[in-house]
């Protein structure tokens, strides 16, 4: 044991220089670490809304577009297939779209915002599969039907509202994508309709 005087002030130097340096380490090691839970830019660019122009697209025509990885469809119904669904009711699985399959704004009998355009992701609910689009030949899958979606994997059908046949594997309707319009000839995929 030494019987030195003790330097206190040297002593508080060299402490508080310590937590010092060991608060700046614990830092420099947290940023990285925390910076790790944001998603990547990739990641964000996949989630991203799409804008999509819809000024050019004529009655009966598609578009299809690239959302979070899925193929979304945008198609101009002509006023002929709109005066047709509704008398489709009663071939249908879910005709008022009671199931959440779209949001609230699009909950309607033409599921979506303005009746003459369609907006929904373009996957079968069955398995997956991305049905074809039959602007005018659906009659021939449908019995009295004229334009619809047909899935060629395992026979499921839509109408032009993407809602379910009765009698086919598909259990639900198609997915109606969070969207909203910022113009007349703009819409943009991925963000929902502002409600006043």
């Amino acid at each position: 044991m030494s019987n030195a005087p003790v330097d206190t002030g040297r002593r508080r130097f060299l402490t508080l220089t310590t937590a010092v340096v060991g608060g700046v380490g614990a830092v420099a090691t947290a940023v990285p670490f925390i910076k790790s839970w944001n998603p990547s830019a990739k990641a964000k660019a996949a989630g991203a809304p799409v804008e999509v122009n819809i000024g050019k697209i004529e009655p009966g025509q598609m578009l299809r577009v690239e959302w979070r990885g899925k193929p979304v469809w945008v198609v101009r119904r002509t006023p002929e297939v709109l005066a047709q669904m509704s008398g489709l009711t009663d071939q249908l699985r879910d005709p008022n779209s009671e199931e959440p399959q779209q949001p609230a704004y699009a909950a309607n009998a033409n599921r979506s915002i303005k009746d003459e355009f369609f907006v929904a992701v373009g996957l079968c609910t069955h398995l997956g599969c991305s049905p074809t689009y039959l602007p005018d030949s659906f009659d021939q899958q449908v019995e009295g039907v004229q334009a619809g979606f047909f899935c060629p994997c395992h026979g499921s059908k839509f109408d032009m509202a993407g809602r379910v046949f009765q009698g086919v594997p598909a259990p639900l309707n198609l997915v109606v994508p969070p969207h909203q319009y910022t113009s007349d000839s703009t819409i943009l995929i991925g963000v929902d309709e502002e409600t006043a």
